[in-house]
Formats: structure tokens, C-alpha cells, sequence
């Protein structure tokens, strides 16, 4: 197997209704010595063009339509005319950022993008934003998690859950029934495993992440938790 994985980070500010937040971005790009595919690219795009080096960029995927994963996305693909995929349901997201542009491929859940020898499958994980994905990449047991799933947990928007109850879906229903030693490999900081992050989910679903632990009562014998999340008890 050829294709490899390699990160690059930036770092720079966020408006989040008004509140300006420093934030680090993990950019991916996964190929080989002569293609590759973008994922995340944020603001600095030629920190990541030089990364990628003399290789063509086939297709740039943006796990979610926020400003810091789409910032450097038009200037990325401009190089080598490559195409832009953002989930349906975040195009609307995507134009606020891009206003005169739409992306040009609308990605759907179980999706395929091959690069070098390997594929990438889109995981459809709304939550953060309606269309966020993760891109799971079987060949090299990785999955790139965008904000859906970061090593402290799930991830959040100007420290709040957008929609809790759906992310916490998403991660137990298309993350946590990945092998274990799945390499994680988000949108913000350092890497882990699957086998990591999957012992804390009963604590994210009793409030563990609100707060509530104490309040809230553990999931049900039929898998509901207190929160209505329906856990798949066959994985």
C-alpha cells in the first residue's frame, strides 16, 4: 500500500456570534507520490499546497461547512482544478463563507472517493452542523472525524452542542461500531483511537457533558438512554 496520511496545521480566529475564538485546524491529506485528496483546509492555503508539493489535488472534502474547515477550500482546489464536496445539507452553511460559489459535489452518506489505493466512505454525522461527515478509510483504519468526535469528546461551537442528542448518535451509531484500534483523526488536535473514546460514551450519554450526571438517569435495559438516544446494543 502506497497511500499515507500527513497533517498540517493552522491556526487563526473565529467569530462565533460575535465572540472571537483562537482556533487550531488540522488540515489532512491523504495520498500517495502523485495524487492526493484535501480534507479540512483551513485558512492557510498555501501552507498546505506546499505540503502537498508537485502532487495533483483530485478533490477537496470539507467534513462540514464552517468557516475555519472551508477557509482555504476554493484556493486548495483552484491549483489543479480539482473538485470541491461538502455535504447537501451544509451548502447553505458553505455560503456563508463562499457566497458565489456552491461546491461541486453534494456528498451523501456511504459515499466513495478513491485516491492512490485506498477509498475513503463518507459516514453521514450530523450534529455540530447538518451535514457534518466523517470519512472512514478502511485500507488504513482511520476515520477523519472533522468536529464530530475530538480526543476530549465531542466536539463543540463556541464551547455549546449545537444538537447533542444527534452528535451523540452519530458518534455511537457510525463511530463506535468502528474496530477499535480505528485511528481518530479530527478537525482539532491530536489523535487517538476508536478504543480511546469508546469506554466514555455511557458518561457522555448520562450528562457527563452537561453537567448532569447526577440528575440524569443511566441508558435503559433497552438501550434508550435518559436523553432518547436508541444505542445499537448489537455492536
Amino acid at each position: 500500500m502506497t497511500a499515507r496520511i500527513e497533517r498540517v496545521v493552522t491556526s487563526g480566529p473565529v467569530d462565533i456570534e460575535g465572540v472571537e475564538h483562537k482556533v487550531e485546524n488540522n488540515t489532512w491529506i491523504l495520498g500517495d507520490d502523485d495524487e492526493v485528496i484535501v480534507i479540512d483546509p483551513a485558512r492557510d492555503a498555501e501552507k498546505i499546497l506546499e505540503q502537498v508539493g508537485d502532487r495533483e489535488v483530485l478533490a477537496v472534502i470539507c467534513t462540514h461547512g464552517l468557516p475555519d474547515h472551508v477557509g482555504a477550500a476554493i484556493e486548495v482546489a483552484a491549483r489543479d482544478e480539482a473538485v470541491i464536496a461538502v455535504h447537501v445539507k451544509d451548502k447553505r452553511l458553505w455560503r456563508q463563507t463562499w457566497e458565489e460559489t456552491w461546491p461541486d459535489i453534494d456528498m451523501e452518506d456511504e459515499g466513495l472517493f478513491s485516491v492512490g489505493d485506498v477509498e475513503l466512505e463518507v459516514l453521514a454525522t450530523p450534529g455540530i452542523t447538518p451535514g457534518g461527515v466523517s470519512l472512514y478509510c478502511e485500507e488504513l483504519a482511520v476515520v477523519f472525524t472533522g468536529k464530530t468526535l475530538l480526543m476530549d469528546g465531542p466536539g463543540k461551537i463556541g464551547g455549546e452542542y449545537p444538537a447533542l442528542a444527534d452528535q451523540l448518535t452519530s458518534i455511537g451509531e457510525r463511530l463506535f461500531t468502528l474496530p477499535h484500534e480505528t485511528r481518530v483523526l479530527p478537525a482539532h488536535g491530536e489523535e487517538g483511537t476508536i478504543g480511546d473514546l469508546e469506554p466514555q460514551f455511557d458518561q457522555w450519554l448520562a450528562g457527563s457533558l452537561t453537567g448532569t450526571a447526577e440528575t440524569e438517569a443511566p441508558p435503559l435495559v433497552d438501550g434508550t438512554g435518559a436523553s432518547g438516544i436508541k444505542l445499537n446494543l448489537d455492536e
